[in-house]
């Protein structure tokens, strides 16, 4: 059999010859990273053996360079990652860490057995629940809570999560409650945010979820993301980046001029509703920006020039200006995702 795949996507790769990063397709498997200059490729680029070897993150070895993580294997080789962004970084290093465990205790690598281990009732429907929770007029509000100078946007405390599941009779008591919301983290439906949910997500204990109001968490396709606080009050930021972020990650985007493909990191910010994309493998200014106040964004099979990027998930975006953007995700759930933020964005932000 197959190594089963853990995670994949885009992250950014320092090359072991020419020291240059640059952005590959990154598929984890049980007992491998492999590593593609192309989603499309058939044969990996590279292939780094999990066992035996040792993560570091974060890895602080490159002084401007964020969200990046170490891999030495057993040949003393290192193998150096960046994420696009802090939440990101962590989900790949909470599952190249278990999987690294997993060899090392010759287990299958596999997500907590929220069922055998909790004991769940099989009458409970974790995937109908999440969508209820995320109900925007029943659901469980998504909050901008500030602790220990930093900010966490599009998050929820651990002990609403409790209250709101109490309110919908969803369960009969709070302990009911912590194997519930457990079972929903285990399975990836909530993600923990901030050190102390994070810790309580790696220890041992049966019960991962915290019932506590310092204990944040946030729904695994929202806009969440973290930000520190600065006290400089004096800086002034360009209009165009004042907005709040609501979306980021890697998607392809079809040049304006050549129509090649190339891998970029977009972030997503409304009021003012921009969109703007950089090189992920590095760079603090973006490469451009897309305003989208009144744009249109629609799923599409192909482009114009039918130079696809070799796979599907293509949507465009189409500015009130009437500039054509061609851009590629890495999924159907992904592409539509983006499709949705970005819509709402364009009929909200200024």
């Amino acid at each position: 059999m197959e190594p089963k795949k853990i995670r994949e996507g885009y992250l950014v790769k320092k090359g072991s010859v020419f020291n240059s990063w640059k952005p590959m397709w990154v598929v984890l498997l049980e007992d491998a990273i492999e590593f593609y200059k192309k989603k499309s490729d058939n044969s990996p680029k590279g292939m780094i053996p999990l066992k035996g070897s040792t993560l570091t993150s974060p890895c602080q070895d490159f002084g401007k360079r964020m969200f990046v993580f170490k891999l030495a294997t057993t040949k003393q080789q290192d193998h150096f990652f960046q994420a696009a962004y802090l939440e990101e970084r962590d989900v790949w290093v909470r599952d190249i860490k278990k999987a690294i465990k997993c060899i090392e205790g010759g287990q299958k690598f596999a997500r907590k057995s929220t069922r055998r281990s909790i004991r769940l009732p099989e009458t409970i429907d974790l995937s109908a629940l999440y969508l209820s929770m995320k109900d925007a007029d029943k659901g469980i509000k998504e909050l901008k809570i500030e602790k220990d100078r930093k900010v966490f946007n599009h998050c929820f405390t651990g002990n609403c999560v409790i209250d709101w599941l109490l309110s919908k009779k969803s369960v009969r008591n709070r302990q009911e409650g912590l194997m519930i919301a457990s079972s929903l983290l285990n399975e990836g439906f909530l993600q923990p945010a901030g050190d102390l949910s994070k810790n309580a997500v790696d220890g041992t204990a049966e019960i991962s979820f915290l019932d506590n109001p310092d204990a944040f968490y946030y729904f695994a396709d929202s806009g969440f993301f973290c930000e520190d606080n600065s006290s400089d009050d004096d800086v002034i930021l360009k209009e165009e980046f004042r907005g709040i972020i609501i979306k980021q990650g890697c998607l392809l985007k079809q040049g304006h001029r050549r129509k090649n493909w190339k891998v970029r990191k977009f972030i997503l910010r409304e009021d003012p509703a921009y969109l703007h994309y950089y090189d992920p493998a590095g760079g603090e200014d973006p490469l451009g920006a897309i305003h989208l106040r009144g744009c249109v964004v629609t799923a599409v099979e192909s482009t114009p020039e039918a130079k696809k990027s070799g796979d599907e998930n293509l949507f465009e975006i189409i500015t009130s200006s009437e500039v054509h953007y061609f851009l590629q995700a890495a999924s159907p759930q992904e592409r539509t995702e983006w499709i949705k933020a970005i819509q709402v964005v364009s009929r909200t932000g200024k």
